[in-house]
């Protein structure tokens, strides 16, 4: 699943959340049962049986409605037996709550029931939307190991405005990472046609800086879709990387990204651009003056594509998350490898939380490029 390709740490959160929710769903039958039980061992002049319709009530919020209305019946007759007892209960009156409050309870079951089947149906939509935007990615393109990792700062949420794809194409490996201004529907918008547009210019353009200019064009035309937004605030930062099909030189552009994390010689290396290029949908305001520079990308080296969410992820103290250092202290690990233990320490290093969503590709070059046998890339 592209939503979160670390599925170690994010499978033992929500093993982790399910066990609670599990235990959570007694407490509505607990607490009746520690109501009862101290109605019946304490004077009567203390009268906890008053408090039995809470639990019905509580029952609301995770049970089904017949459930629901069993407890109610449940806690009824538990009252009415205390009545046998203590006959100066207001057995009665707590009676005649228990049984409004149950049924109001049922109704709010039957209520929150028919909502959970509706945004059940939105996730659904919501998940088919991220396959269609965010595609798993080769895990291998001739010699080159590539994966990738999503993940929204809302636990909820499926989508939202940081991208990545990766395509072969008979120029090489081509690739682009990402991250719309903003948040919403229109940043998810925005990310689509970017995306979109890669995923077509990227087999057509013989130079990395024609991609640029056709993913520059496709956000513009977005944006000058939506009236009456501003449309200087919507823009993208972004990096188009390209791994050709021999040597050990990759090209890069880097249009207001965070830069790139090499691991060459064993030395972690920031690819800072030597001139920066506008981002996405700001030509227009600062120029188009596009720089491609050149980096090693050997056999053995590593490369960290990512967005500023990793970077800017902060601690109780507010610090930032050291990214460079981390890197440097990790081991030669594949790339699914490095991604789950960046996983694993974002959320530690966060406390459990993200500021942002974060996108990330991870890279290898376990063989020098070319040297298998040449297969057709594709349009």
């Amino acid at each position: 699943m592209p939503y979160v390709i670390a599925p170690g740490p994010l499978r033992g959160r929500r093993l982790s959340y399910a066990g609670r929710w599990q235990a959570a769903q007694l407490s509505p039958l607990a607490l009746t049962i520690v109501i009862a039980g101290f109605a019946f061992a304490t004077p009567r002049e203390i009268a906890l049986s008053r408090l039995l319709p809470a639990a019905p009530a509580l029952a609301a919020a995770m049970w089904p409605v017949i459930p629901t209305l069993l407890l109610g019946a449940g806690c009824l007759l538990i009252m009415i037996t205390l009545g046998f007892f203590y006959t100066d209960l207001g057995t009665q009156y707590t009676s005649a709550a228990i049984v409004a409050v149950t049924l109001a309870a049922a109704y709010a079951s039957h209520v929150r029931l028919q909502r959970e089947e509706v945004l059940f149906h939105i996730r659904l939509v919501a998940d088919a939307a991220q396959k269609v935007l965010l595609r798993p990615v080769p895990r291998r393109i001739e010699g080159v190991e590539i994966e990738s990792l999503y993940l929204a700062a809302q636990q909820q949420a499926r989508i939202g405005g940081d991208f990545y794809e990766a395509a072969d194409t008979r120029y090489g490996i081509r690739l682009l990472i990402g991250d719309v201004r903003g948040k919403g529907l229109s940043a998810v918008g925005a990310a689509s046609a970017v995306i979109s547009c890669f995923r077509e210019a990227a087999y057509d353009e013989p130079d990395i800086t024609g991609i640029v200019h056709r993913l520059e064009t496709s956000i513009m035309r977005y944006s000058a879709a939506l009236p009456g937004q501003d449309l200087p605030e919507r823009f993208a930062t972004a990096i188009i990387a390209e791994i050709p099909p021999t040597g050990t030189q990759m090209r890069l552009l880097n249009c207001g990204h965070p830069p790139p994390l090499l691991v060459h010689n064993r030395e972690v290396r920031v690819l800072d651009p030597t001139t920066p290029s506008p981002p996405l949908n700001l030509a227009a305001l600062i120029g188009d003056h596009y720089v491609v520079d050149t980096a090693p990308f050997a056999p053995g080296d590593q490369l960290l594509l990512y967005t500023d969410g990793v970077t800017e992820a902060r601690d109780r103290a507010g610090e930032f998350f050291p990214l460079t250092d981390w890197l440097r202290q990790q081991g030669p690990l594949r790339p699914r490898e490095l991604l789950d233990q960046l996983h694993r320490d974002l959320l530690r290093y966060g406390g459990g939380r993200l500021g942002d969503d974060i996108a990330a590709l991870a890279l290898r070059s376990s063989e020098a490029v070319g040297e298998q046998v040449p297969h057709d890339p594709g349009p």
